[in-house]
C-alpha cells in the first residue's frame, strides 16, 4: 500500500470514528426536546446514503438515506462550508421546521459530514399567530421556503430542477446563457456530485449524456471553478 493509501485509509479510519461518537449524542440531544426535535447524523462520503444515524420524526428521515437540498448545498461548497444554524424551511406536507446543520470536519479540517438538528415549530407559529390576533398586531406570516426532505436522492434532484428551470420555458426554449446558467445553479447547490444525477438531469431536459457533461463543462469554465467531482467520480 503506498502513501496516498494509507494516508486516505487513516483519514477514513479516523472519520468512521468521529461519526461513533456522535451517535449516542444524536439519541441524546433528540431525547432532550422530545417528540418536536429530529437529529440526523450524515456521512457525506455517500452523497445517496448519507444518513447514518437519526432519532425523532419531523421530516420522515431514516438510516440509509439521502442527504437534503440543504446537505447538497453544503457539500458543493467543499471545506469553504460553515455552520447553518437556525434557519426556517417548511416541509412538502407544510410544516414548519427551525433547523441547524453543522458541519463535521477530520483533523485536516475537511468537511466530511453534518449533525443536522430539525425542530417542528408549526405549533409554535400558531400559537404566535393567535396572540398577535388577540393583540390585534396580526399580519400576514412571512412564508419559508420548502425544502425538499426524503430518503430517495432523485427526488431531491429532481426538485432542484423544476426550481430553476424556468416554468414557462423548456429545455428547447432557453438560450445557450440560460442553459448554462441552469447548469450553473445545479452544480453550485451540489447535485452533480450525486451519482447517476448528469444521466437523470440529461434524461429530465432530453438531452444525450455527452451534452450535458458539455454543459456543465462550460458552466464550470465560464465561472472559473475548475473541474468538481460528478457522478461516479466522473469529472466533465
Amino acid at each position: 500500500m503506498d502513501e496516498d493509501s494509507r494516508t486516505g485509509s487513516a483519514r477514513d479510519a479516523e472519520r468512521d470514528a468521529v461519526l461513533r461518537a456522535l451517535v449516542p449524542v444524536v439519541d441524546g440531544v433528540a431525547a432532550t426536546f422530545g417528540p418536536v426535535c429530529e437529529v440526523v447524523l450524515h456521512d457525506y462520503r455517500r452523497p445517496e446514503n448519507s444518513v447514518v444515524a437519526v432519532a425523532g420524526e419531523v421530516t420522515g428521515r431514516a438510516v440509509g438515506g439521502a442527504m437534503s437540498e440543504i446537505g447538497l448545498r453544503v457539500l458543493a461548497r467543499g471545506d469553504d462550508a460553515d455552520d447553518e444554524l437556525n434557519y426556517v424551511t417548511r416541509t412538502a406536507g407544510g410544516r414548519t421546521v427551525k433547523s441547524s446543520t453543522m458541519v463535521l470536519r477530520d483533523s485536516a479540517g475537511t468537511v466530511f459530514g453534518a449533525l443536522c438538528v430539525n425542530v417542528d415549530v408549526t405549533e409554535v407559529g400558531r400559537a404566535q399567530a393567535l396572540l398577535a390576533a388577540l393583540a390585534g398586531a396580526a399580519g400576514p406570516p412571512a412564508d419559508a421556503p420548502v425544502t425538499t426532505f426524503g430518503d430517495d436522492i432523485d427526488s431531491v434532484v429532481d426538485t432542484l430542477l423544476d426550481t430553476h428551470l424556468p416554468r414557462d420555458r423548456t429545455w428547447a426554449g432557453l438560450d445557450r446563457s440560460r442553459r448554462l446558467a441552469l447548469f450553473r445553479a445545479l452544480d453550485e447547490r451540489g447535485v452533480f456530485a450525486v451519482r447517476r444525477a448528469i444521466e437523470q438531469v440529461a434524461a429530465r431536459l432530453g438531452i444525450s449524456r455527452a451534452s450535458a457533461y458539455s454543459y456543465l463543462s462550460q458552466a464550470r469554465t465560464a465561472t472559473g471553478s475548475g473541474p468538481r467531482p460528478t457522478s461516479e467520480g466522473a469529472r466533465p
